[in-house]
């Protein structure tokens, strides 16, 4: 498709420039040419504007002479060939407009003003015809450019998906095998407790499948599966695992990554809450900021143990979904005060999205 012909806002533009050409071909009959200015105008007018849809024709010709794959010198001896062309082309149409007009006794031009425009014609012709074949090229490397933008765009998009997918998928194998290492660990112990955490284990892992591709998840979705988690714990640690939530009205209805909380309950079960003899809390909020969702999630530690880890497989994991989905608008702060342990995310605030 021509990106002229078929542009309207373009064509505007284009016959607009070429209507400046036109004054100046008038210009040229009328002093050069010897026509006058009356006969130079009504003469330059239709000739300049069907000359003008002569010389997209060009575009055709630089289509099949991209830059990149010819040499100059071919290009050149093409373009200048079709220049002539148009421009004898031109010149015939103009001899039988001007014998049509004389005929209508609307335009008295001799023979000799007739030989002077056409070779003033020519030069002309040739003129105008390249500096089309120039825009032409220029609109050529415009679109080229614009789709390798996209492409690029796109292949961005496709990168950061993988990346997702990828960071995604790490969060259930991590977790199942620590609790499939609890469900061993409590097998000679206490079978009625692994029988049940097999079975609160197997629900998890179902609502986690029913997740599919979603890319994101309501808060409070997100909430529900975190209860199912330390239901499991619960099984584990019994009293010792206290574990508080609060949520402002209205900040559940908020969108999040899938699994983007799970991990950090995980590290501060595995870290804190199991290091204590005497058991621990775990306390998870959400708040809506200024265009921002803010979800804080504290538990207590041994402050005599070494190495809790402030960038550890959960984190890294949670900090790096952040970065891939929402960049420099979503962040991951750590902060370790006494005996509390404290992970702050701040996302984007969010109540739709595609493909959640």
């Amino acid at each position: 498709m021509h990106p002229i012909l078929f542009n309207f806002r373009r064509l505007t533009l284009y016959l607009l420039g070429w209507s400046i050409l036109a004054v100046l071909v008038a210009d040229q009959l009328a002093t050069s040419g010897g026509l006058g200015w009356v006969q130079g105008a009504a003469l330059s007018a239709p000739l300049t504007l069907f000359y003008a849809f002569i010389c997209l024709s060009s575009w055709y010709a630089c289509r099949l002479t991209p830059l990149s794959l010819r040499s100059v010198e071919s290009v050149l001896t093409i373009h200048i060939a079709g220049a002539v062309v148009a421009s004898f082309v031109w010149i015939l149409i103009a001899r039988a407009a001007v014998a049509a007009l004389s005929g209508l006794k609307l335009l008295t031009v001799s023979r000799e003003h007739l030989t002077r425009a056409a070779g003033l014609l020519f030069g002309l012709g040739v003129v105008f015809y390249l500096l089309t074949v120039a825009m032409h090229y220029v609109l050529l490397e415009s679109e080229a450019s614009r789709q390798a933008e996209e492409r690029a765009a796109r292949a961005q998009i496709l990168a950061r998906e993988a990346e997702l997918r990828a960071l995604k998928a790490q969060v259930n194998p991590h977790f199942l095998f620590n609790s499939l290492h609890s469900i061993s660990a409590l097998t000679t112990v206490d079978p009625e407790k692994a029988r049940e955490m097999c079975i609160l284990l197997g629900d998890f892992l179902r609502r986690t499948l029913g997740l599919g591709e979603k890319t994101l998840i309501p808060l409070a979705e997100e909430f529900a599966l975190v209860d199912g988690f330390l239901r499991i714990e619960k099984v584990r640690f019994g009293p010792r695992l206290s574990f508080d939530e609060q949520a402002e009205e209205g900040v559940l209805r908020g969108l999040v990554p899938p699994l983007i909380l799970q991990p950090l309950v995980e590290n501060a079960i595995v870290h804190g809450v199991s290091a204590l003899p005497e058991g621990g809390w775990v306390r998870l909020s959400a708040r809506r900021g200024s265009e921002a969702l803010e979800i804080v999630l504290e538990n207590r530690f041994d402050v005599e143990t070494p190495g809790v880890p402030r960038h550890g497989v959960g984190l890294a994991n949670v900090r790096q979904r952040l970065q891939a989905k929402y960049g420099s608008r979503a962040g991951i702060r750590v902060d370790r005060e006494g005996d509390c342990f404290r992970v702050s995310l701040t996302l984007p605030f969010d109540e739709k999205a595609d493909g959640i």
